[in-house]
Order: structure tokens, then C-alpha cells, then sequence
């Protein structure tokens, strides 16, 4: 088992001083309030249950984080003030998460454990920022609209450091740069981020006047807003197999190697993570490497190997430019079809997506025909057609990623 990342042990070690020490503090103090501490338990434990396992997303288990956030928040209880305080607040949610990922964990889902430090030090912040405050009185004059907007601003904050802790720690797992993975968690909060803030703050408003019947009222719209997300990410899942299944038309025909659109697509997008591109651009330029050689298939005459790199500029383009017509009656992104149109074009004219593209598919031909220091001979071949051909930041980008990641050399499928 490789050893963790420094950062990503240390928000781990983090979490567990944190939840430790709440368990301790709790357990010598024992748990009061526990219909209100059971009620919001069960709540987080169902919203971890049914935790999204299927496509990678920001927020995983979006009703077990309203829960735990309103939980944090929670000041009155069917007008009744609470005393359950923030060392509370951390136990009852690392309990019920604990319980919710057991199912999780048994199947052996990947990044359980970051979910949860995640999880703990985000609640834990949101607990510490207001109960503390809350048990002194010092919100008994805030009446009306003025508390209704404390608790939102409170959670604006939970979710920016909760995106902070994301970011560092897909940094810390991949390496890829930190500021364009933070821009991507931020973006990512006006979507589910949103809508469990908005349901957090709206459902410990209602707690506090209505009592726990408010729990299963509001936490039933955040409960169809995820099922709408899954749908949505089914859909995506099933147009992404079918630009796999287009890409793969090229080698059942014969015209390229096994695995090359895979292989090309896979260090295409660590490129441009290195460079620094954002996830819908990710999205683009992985879609257009999978497809970058659907070109070849109106050619009479196949290339040998289906290697284009080494090919004449004008039958470069003339192939760049079928390519893009038949991404472009797939129905795909009509973004895919430019960079798929465009890689062919001089490097200064190209998008980013399209540079990337051509530097990755030459690197991959010629690593493959120059036998065991192919790799190293092809990463040169490059550097010294700069000047004309390959942009020289999405050179070096590639050699920074393949000394990083140790890729010497593709696999032949």
C-alpha cells in the first residue's frame, strides 16, 4: 500500500484529532437532546446510504450534508431553545456517516475516507462558527431577516472551505495544480452545492419553528434534485460510451493500433490538468482525443499504423477536416469538432484543446515506432519541432506529466 500524500495525511490527521476528540468530550458529557440528536443521526445515515457511487461528482451524499449542516445550525427546536453544542454536532454526524458508508466501505468504494474528513472538519467548522455564540445569547436580538441571512452566510463559508479541502486534496493525490482545481470546486458549489445550502439553511429555520416533523418535508425536494443529478449523469455516462464506441470504429477497421484513442485520450486530459484547463474544457479535449482519428475512416487508403504525424501538412488537414464532419453528425459537442477539425492547423492558430491533441498523438506514434528509448526519442522529436510544429508549453506540460506520473512508455493495448 503507497504511503499518503503529506497534505492528504494531514487532513486526515485533522479529522480524527477533531472527531476523537468530540467522541471523548461527548462521551464524558453525555449526549442530551436525544430525540433532536437521533432524528438528525438518522437523517445523515439514510443520506449516506444513498451516497452517489456512480459518476464523479462534487457532493456524493448531498442529504446526509443538508442534515449534518442544519444540525450544526440548529439553534431552536419547536421554539424551544437547544444546548446540544458543537462537540455534539461532530459525534452525532461521525456517527451516522460512519453507519450510512458501512455499505460503502464493505463494497470497496474508492475515497470514503476523504469523504468523511471532509465531511467531519466541514461540519465541524459551520458547529464551531455558531454554537458557541448561539449558547452565549448572542443572537436573542437577531429577529426576522437578520438571522434568516446569518445562516446562509454561515453556510457560504462551510462550503467554501469544504471546496478549499477538496481542492488540496485532489492536489495532494494527483498533483495537478491547485488553482484551477479550487476554480472547479467553486463553480461546482452554484450547482448541488447550492441547493444543500439552501436546504440546510431552510430546514434548521423550519426545525426551529415546527419541530423534527420539518426534517422529512424539507429534506424531500434535496432527495429529487439528487435523483435528477443521477439521471442527468446517466445520460452523460451513455454519451460518453458512445463517442468510446465511435473512437474504437477506427481500429475494428484496421486503420489504427489497438488502444491508441484510448491511450491518447488518457494523457491528453493529464495535460491538460497540468496546463490548467477547467472541467467542462477537460471534457472537450478528452472527447476530441477519443475521436481525434475517425477522419482516417474516409480514406481509401489506409495510413500504415495509422500514424498521421509523419504525414504531409495538406493530408494532415484534409483528414483533420473529415474527422470533424463526422463528429459533427454524431451529434457531439460541436466543441469536440472544432479541436478534432483544428489539430492540424499551425500551433498559434490552434484552441488549447487542439495543441494539446496534436503533441499527444505525435508523442504516442513515435514512442511506439522507436522501439525500447522510443519514449525519451519521441519526447525530444518534439522539443525540436517547436519551432513550427508543437507548442512548447504543451511540451514541456507533457514531460512534466510523464516524469510525474513515470510514464515511460504505453502499453500495447
Amino acid at each position: 500500500m503507497s504511503p499518503r500524500p503529506p497534505l492528504t495525511l494531514l487532513i486526515h490527521t485533522a479529522a480524527a484529532l477533531v472527531a476523537v476528540g468530540s467522541l471523548l468530550a461527548t462521551c464524558w458529557t453525555g449526549l442530551v437532546e436525544r430525540p433532536t440528536a437521533l432524528a438528525f443521526g438518522l437523517l445523515v445515515a439514510v443520506g449516506e446510504l444513498a451516497r452517489w457511487t456512480g459518476a464523479r461528482v462534487r457532493e456524493a451524499a448531498p442529504l446526509g450534508a443538508a442534515a449534518a449542516l442544519s444540525y450544526a445550525l440548529l439553534g431552536d427546536d419547536a421554539g424551544r431553545p437547544t444546548t446540544h453544542g458543537a462537540v455534539q454536532v461532530v459525534t452525532v454526524v461521525l456517527a451516522a456517516a460512519l453507519a450510512g458508508n458501512v455499505p460503502h466501505i464493505a463494497r470497496g468504494q474508492r475515497a470514503v475516507t476523504d469523504h468523511l474528513a471532509r465531511r467531519v472538519l466541514a461540519v465541524a467548522f459551520a458547529a464551531v462558527c455558531f454554537q458557541p455564540l448561539y449558547d452565549r445569547g448572542l443572537f436573542d436580538t437577531w429577529v426576522g431577516p437578520a438571522y434568516a441571512l446569518l445562516l446562509p452566510a454561515l453556510l457560504a463559508l462551510t462550503a467554501l472551505c469544504d471546496a478549499v479541502l477538496a481542492a488540496a486534496l485532489a492536489h495532494s493525490r494527483t498533483g495537478w495544480p491547485f488553482g484551477p482545481l479550487l476554480r472547479d470546486e467553486l463553480r461546482a458549489l452554484l450547482g448541488i452545492g447550492s441547493a444543500v445550502c439552501a436546504t440546510g439553511a431552510v430546514t434548521s429555520l423550519a426545525v426551529a419553528v415546527a419541530g423534527l416533523w420539518a426534517l422529512p418535508v424539507f429534506s424531500l425536494p434535496l432527495l429529487l434534485t439528487q435523483m435528477s443529478f443521477r439521471r442527468y449523469a446517466a445520460v452523460r455516462t451513455t454519451n460518453r460510451q458512445t463517442i468510446a464506441s465511435l473512437a474504437r470504429a477506427t481500429e475494428i477497421a484496421g486503420y489504427t493500433p489497438a488502444g491508441h484513442a484510448r491511450r491518447v485520450a488518457a494523457l491528453s486530459r493529464a495535460v491538460g490538468r497540468d496546463l490548467g484547463l477547467t472541467r467542462p474544457e477537460l471534457a472537450v479535449l478528452e472527447c476530441a482525443a477519443l475521436m481525434h482519428d475517425i477522419g482516417q475512416l474516409s480514406l481509401v487508403d489506409p495510413v500504415p499504423a495509422g500514424a498521421t504525424a509523419g504525414l504531409p501538412v495538406a493530408e494532415q488537414r484534409r483528414i483533420a477536416l473529415l474527422g470533424g464532419a463526422v463528429v459533427r453528425q454524431t451529434g457531439v459537442d460541436r466543441a469536440v469538432a472544432v479541436v478534432v477539425e483544428r489539430q492540424a492547423d499551425p500551433y498559434r492558430e490552434q484552441p488549447v484543446a487542439a495543441r494539446i491533441v496534436r503533441a499527444v498523438n505525435a508523442y504516442e506514434e513515435k514512442a511506439r515506432d522507436a522501439g525500447p528509448g522510443g519514449p525519451l526519442t519521441a519526447l525530444e522529436d518534439l522539443r525540436l519541432a517547436t519551432a513550427a510544429d508543437y507548442a512548447p508549453e504543451v511540451v514541456e506540460s507533457l514531460a512534466r506529466v510523464l516524469a510525474r506520473d513515470c510514464l515511460t512508455a504505453f502499453p500495447a493495448g
